[in-house]
């Protein structure tokens, strides 16, 4: 496929900066780029790259300095690399409708026609399927489970009993959605389990990633708001309440019955403790422990988390701590000095 630059520029709602009778073949990384490639810059970390690139041409945001290649500006660079990426590589095929062979389809489960159910895939019964839904190779779809329009499940994806998937859902292999959340109570000297007896539901354009587990509620139902993304290895406990639009990074833990409001942001392996409340918008840096609620906006790093610019105050002292050190052990050397010069009373 060659596309000139100025038509690319059309497609991603950019103006092109320079030649845009430049063919381009095809889209990489700023690192990876060929010549013929289109790439892009959004970190100004990898502003160096800008010299070294062979990439033909470069998204960038508007009134960047001049390179020496042809541009296309955008105000959000990285947004537009996605649409060239789309442009040149296409959407991904679906499979054609239809049940496979080796499906266990329950006695009364209708399939539409326009879906598709892979090989070994099991759905029980009660369970319904919306319009153009994709269940492929090894599903297993439980009792009364409910998947919405257009949902795409890989392999191997487990959807437990009366779960409930909105429309456009992804949900990557491996994940588990509505296993038993973890309750137990002790009786003398041993563990009595309490029957999990909710649900979970995920609203509608939630993509979760692969080996996710979303524990379902021990009485009502845990939730995942609409347009949520999340990454690989997530945990999320029992009764959890996450609001629209959030995203959560790989190896999050969540304990039960904690609520995040709407646009919240996990990093990496943030642990959150049971029973708080994150406000709407408030975002978390990687490796943190949450233990206490946070207010809305807010901004948390640390272990335990903290406002981010006291964090970041205190990580300035620990790394200034062995001189602080030093200097103490001198002072006291000296007063001890000072002291014996001193003649007693």
């Amino acid at each position: 496929m060659k596309v000139t630059l100025e038509a690319v520029a059309r497609a991603i709602d950019g103006t092109v900066v320079g030649d845009g009778s430049v063919e381009i073949t095809g889209v990489a990384g700023i690192r990876e780029a060929r010549e013929g490639e289109l790439t892009f810059l959004a970190n100004p970390r990898y502003e160096p790259y800008l010299e070294l690139t062979q990439a033909s041409a470069v998204i960038v945001s508007e009134n960047h300095r001049n390179i020496g290649k042809p541009l296309i500006e955008n105000p959000n660079p990285y947004l537009a690399f996605l649409k060239a990426v789309r442009l040149f590589a296409g959407e991904k095929e679906r499979p054609r409708p239809g049940v496979h062979a080796s499906a266990v389809v329950a006695p009364g489960v209708s399939v539409p026609p326009d879906a598709y159910v892979g090989p070994h895939a099991v759905l029980e019964p009660g369970a319904r399927l919306g319009s153009r839904a994709v269940v492929h190779a090894g599903c297993y779809i439980g009792g009364n489970a409910v998947l919405g329009d257009e949902v795409l499940l890989y392999p191997r994806v487990t959807v437990r009993e009366e779960c409930v998937l909105g429309d456009r859902v992804i949900v990557h292999s491996g994940t588990v959605i509505g296993s038993d959340g973890f309750g137990f109570v002790r009786d003398g000297d041993v563990y009595r389990k309490l029957p999990q007896v909710g649900n979970v539901e995920i609203g509608d354009d939630v993509e979760i990633g692969a080996n996710v587990t979303i524990d379902r509620a021990t009485t009502g139902t845990t939730r995942v708001g609409a347009g949520s993304k999340i990454d690989n290895l997530v945990q999320i406990a029992h009764n959890v309440q996450i609001g629209r639009n959030c995203i959560i990074v790989a190896q999050v833990g969540i304990s039960g019955s904690t609520v995040l409001g709407d646009h919240v942001v996990l990093a990496g392996q943030v642990g959150i403790v049971g029973h708080i409340e994150i406000g709407d918008g408030a975002s978390v840096g990687a490796q943190s422990g949450v233990s206490k609620s946070v207010k809305p906006g807010e901004r948390m790093f640390g272990h335990p988390a903290r406002p981010l610019r006291e964090a970041k105050r205190i990580e300035a002292s620990i790394r200034n701590l062995p001189e602080l050190i030093q200097t103490v052990r001198a002072l006291k050397r000296r007063v001890e000095e000072l002291e014996g010069l001193q003649e007693p009373r």
